[in-house]
């Protein structure tokens, strides 16, 4: 059973909400993509990371941060953008949240009878099932979003930006670096462009 997330330390909430984006419903998290229609993506041929990343903690990096800027170097690095410290076209940076969901179904309660079937056909005894009052249960699920964002370094104003959200499962909860590699594969499966392209 999950802990309340009022209870939960930042860091495990943060890599809760990694773990739903590769890990939840059979049909996958819901990968959504924008980009900013005044952008000229040509410009752009190299990259670097906020300082310090909205997914860090106080002074020092997350293993999710870590897991993070890992797989988005990848996606990046096969795009053909070069990763540098010293004035990158862009900017990364990272938000992961969750948050506490009700929901609430209802469903007829059968009720079993004993009954004859004359008059159709050769009577016989049998069961069948009517339905009485519904049963209306309240259930919580923890969703979570991850957010990519890429910024225009010198503009200071966001370019794209990427985001997976969905129900989080036990099934990858001790698969966190699969998580995160899946997560951001899915949401670059949305980014369209090359470095200078």
């Amino acid at each position: 059973m999950l802990k309340p997330l009022c209870r939960m330390a930042p860091l495990a909430v943060l890599m809760t909400a990694i773990v739903l984006l590769y890990g939840c419903a059979s049909s996958g998290p819901t990968i959504r993509a924008d980009a900013n229609p005044t952008t000229d993506f040509t410009r752009y041929r190299t990259f670097g990371y906020f300082d310090p990343l909205a997914t860090d903690k106080g002074e020092y990096a997350s293993i999710l941060t870590t897991r993070l800027k890992q797989a988005t170097r990848r996606e990046l690095e096969s795009r053909g953008y070069i990763y540098t410290e010293s004035n990158p076209d862009l900017l990364v940076n990272f938000y992961a949240n969750t948050r506490e969901k009700q929901y609430v179904s209802s469903a007829p309660t059968p009720s079993p009878y004993f009954g004859y079937r004359a008059g159709y056909y050769d009577p016989w005894a049998g069961w069948g099932v009517t339905y009485g009052t519904p049963d209306v249960q309240t259930y919580y699920r923890t969703e979570g979003t991850l957010t990519i964002d890429l910024v225009d370094a010198v503009q200071k104003q966001l370019a794209w930006q990427g985001s997976a959200s969905g129900t989080i499962t036990d099934e990858v909860r001790d698969n966190i670096g699969a998580a995160v590699d899946g997560a951001v594969t899915q949401i670059f499966a949305r980014y369209p462009h090359t470095a200078g392209r």
